[in-house]
């Protein structure tokens, strides 16, 4: 089953915005559920608090992304290594 969720990311400090700047939206599949992987990996309390939203959303939106480009220069490199780390995650 797939999830599709949408994300938006919007700039809240740093450099003065100009009136190009809007937020970024856009639709993103996974064939995880995201809530529940946030949750587990808040029940391991491996992170921060404050920081475990922003790793778990963002490790697996690169890893879906990875799986679809997996046999593709350059991510067919990457790939047995984030295979190995997300192993390690899950124990």
């Amino acid at each position: 089953m797939a999830y599709t969720y949408r994300i938006t990311v919007e700039r809240l400090e740093g450099d003065i915005p100009s009136a190009a700047d809007k937020a970024l939206v856009f639709e993103a599949t996974n064939h995880d559920d995201l809530f529940k992987v946030l949750s587990m990996v808040r029940e391991k309390q491996m992170l921060p608090c404050d920081e475990t939203a922003e790793f778990t959303v963002g490790l697996k939106l690169f890893t879906e992304v990875l799986l679809r480009h997996r046999s593709d220069t350059p991510f067919k490199e990457l790939f047995p290594h984030i295979g190995s780390f997300m192993n390690s995650l899950k124990r």
